[in-house]
């Protein structure tokens, strides 16, 4: 009898991808609230892993091929198409729309959640562990 680290790991292993790759834009706005024109980023979580759990479902993750001569690859992809500017709340002279305070709230925020979903994940192999240990 196999093992399939998909089925019993579950969506927790790309949530737990989705909430490092959004610490890292998070993180990005932060360093940049100084700079002008930048335009302050976020990754929608909900919709990025809706999204990937609907591929998911059908099969393999499907990438789009521009040219026949293209490796075929599967994965996540990089996430791009669910990176969006946030709208400014209160537009800045320098036409930089990062809010520093709000960015440091979502990283709190998004930081904590990436620890609930590490634990869990971490429960998950302790349980797979001990099953193969026969415990």
């Amino acid at each position: 009898m196999s093992i399939s680290f998909d089925k019993a790991l579950g969506i927790h292993e790309k949530a737990l991808g989705f909430r490092a790759q959004r610490a890292e834009v998070l993180a990005n706005n932060i360093a940049n609230a100084d700079t002008p024109n930048y335009k302050a980023r976020d990754l929608e979580f909900s919709k990025v892993l809706e999204a990937q759990n609907d591929k998911a479902k059908n099969g393999t993750f499907a990438l789009n091929m521009t040219n026949s001569r293209h490796i075929e690859a599967q994965g996540l992809g990089n996430g791009d198409e669910s990176l969006m500017y946030r709208t400014p709340m209160q537009p800045s002279i320098d036409q930089n729309t990062v809010d520093a305070q709000l960015e440091q709230s979502n990283y709190a925020e998004n930081s904590v959640n990436f620890q609930a979903s590490f634990t869990l994940l971490n429960s998950k192999f302790k349980g797979l562990v001990s099953a193969l240990r026969g415990e």
